[in-house]
């Protein structure tokens, strides 16, 4: 697996109409505000640049496109609750970021970023809720992992399950990272190239 990935910006979309054709498989990545998006699509690529990073939470506004390895587009989409912006606009983005979800065609699955060291979220859990009515593929992707002991993730990673096994019959493709220390990295670029093979538009 390469340490860096040939990774280009294509460009940001305040609606789904205004992306980039639909030819090619997509992921796209979405969390809370501050849930680490950047730094994981960063360290995803092998490229600490690509994604802007940002202490402060809502940085990213838009549904930014970029093309990986010339073959498969990594979506970066705004993130939800928490942000140092007016409520109109967070309700805008989400509009928007669900229009896009339900409309596009090349979307493979949806990365729903969980901060590991936070106990379950409503928001979460309701995003999840919609993305399963709607019959949106989805993974969940626990970040920050080398914020925590084994000890005390398996405590907390045991807790959040037995809470979505309450609502759900089977779970979703789980994957445990860390920006810092690249965890998970292999693990999600296998998944992404394993459906990559069995693309058709």
């Amino acid at each position: 697996m390469n340490d860096q990935l040939k990774a280009e910006f294509v460009k940001s979309s305040a609606k789904p109409d205004q992306c980039p054709p639909a030819n090619k498989p997509e992921y796209a990545f979405i969390g809370r505000s501050n849930v680490g998006k950047s730094s994981l699509i960063n360290m995803l690529v092998g490229n600490s640049k690509l994604a802007k990073t940002s202490g402060k939470p809502g940085k990213t506004t838009l549904i930014n496109h970029f093309l990986i390895e010339n073959t498969w587009y990594l979506v970066d989409l705004p993130g939800f609750g928490y942000a140092k912006v007016s409520k109109k606009s967070r309700e805008k983005w989400l509009i928007e970021t669900k229009k896009y979800l339900l409309d596009r065609k090349n979307l493979i699955c949806t990365f729903l970023l969980i901060d590991s060291r936070i106990e379950r979220q409503k928001i979460d859990a309701e995003f999840m809720e919609w993305m399963g009515k709607k019959g949106i593929p989805f993974a969940l992707v626990f970040t920050k992992l080398d914020k925590l002991s084994s000890g005390e993730w398996g405590k907390l990673q045991a807790k959040y399950l037995r809470k979505m096994r309450e609502q759900w019959k089977s779970l979703p493709p789980i994957f445990t990272t860390s920006a810092v220390n690249k965890m998970g990295r292999q693990e999600l670029l296998e998944f992404v190239e394993h459906y990559n093979e069995g693309f058709k538009l």
